[in-house]
């Protein structure tokens, strides 16, 4: 739902919190979201700072998880669930995977499917007269609206075993107790959110980023784009198939974009128009 300026400084005082360009407010995880025109909703993620990678310390943590600090400059929309199988078909006409169910996470998709899945999206009737387009996030706005203010390996705490995310709890992190495998992937939603009302940031499939993977930076940055060029594209989250320790936070890779696998997925960052921001 799109509010006046008026409502929405009402909101703000009530939150303490303000998105600098859009005057989007977020209150509380699940308190404010939007709802586009298949459905799809998002969560506000405000403007911030945080740090980004992993501390030597960290346990399987990868050199190329340099920690620096990462300023979030502008505030987003973030798909509150990975793309449903029932999502993609309604705005592509088909949806690739393997695992089939209307409500569980589409795979098989390459990079290049996901980016046509947003202008396509983007480009729908409804979805241009509301203002919104639709993109794949950062690599940085992924990890800081995964982590939603923490700075454990997971926004859960230090461990994790299959009944806290979808993975191989056979591989466990953080912990010698074992937990499920359900070999395959989950309906979205099935495990909690995070404090910013995300769900299955870890696990369930690997989501792609809009970066090209290379070394993060070793200092301080604002809004970084990733790589200029490179031969893989970024990946975060880890999947079901993969053990804990790949679905930490910080953990990520590059990959072939063209790649379609039964364990490749993606979630989109919502963009609204100034213009529209305005209607009531």
């Amino acid at each position: 739902m799109v509010t006046s300026y008026h409502t929405r400084g009402l909101m703000a005082v009530m939150a303490g919190l303000l998105f600098t360009t859009a005057g989007l407010c977020q209150k509380k995880a699940g308190a404010v979201r939007q709802k586009n025109s298949v459905g799809m909703e998002f969560a506000p993620v405000a403007p911030g700072s945080f740090q980004m990678g992993s501390p030597a310390g960290e346990k399987d943590r990868l050199e190329t998880e340099t920690p620096h600090t990462v300023r979030i400059g502008k505030g987003f929309w973030m798909g509150i669930h990975e793309v449903t199988q029932k999502q993609y078909a309604q705005v592509t006409g088909g949806a690739p995977a393997h695992f089939k169910g209307d409500n569980l996470p589409v795979e098989k998709v390459s990079f290049d499917d996901a980016l046509d899945f947003c202008r396509k999206l983007s480009a729908l009737p409804q979805e241009r007269a509301a203002g919104r387009s639709y993109r794949l996030p950062t690599e940085a706005e992924w990890e800081y609206a995964c982590r939603a203010g923490t700075n454990t390996p997971f926004h859960f705490g230090e461990s994790v075993n299959g009944m806290q995310a979808n993975h191989d709890g056979t591989k466990p992190y953080g912990t010698s107790q074992s937990g499920p495998n359900l070999g395959k992937t989950a309906p979205v939603g099935s495990y909690p959110a995070n404090a910013w009302g995300l769900h299955d940031m870890h696990g369930n499939v690997w989501e792609w980023c809009a970066d090209w993977y290379g070394p993060l930076a070793a200092d301080a940055v604002t809004d970084p784009k990733g790589a200029d060029k490179g031969a893989g594209r970024v990946l975060r989250g880890g999947s079901w198939a993969n053990a804990g320790k790949n679905c930490r936070a910080a953990d990520r890779y590059g990959y072939d974009p063209s790649s379609r696998t039964n364990y490749l997925g993606f979630r989109v960052v919502l963009e609204i128009s100034q213009s529209e921001t305005r209607v009531k």
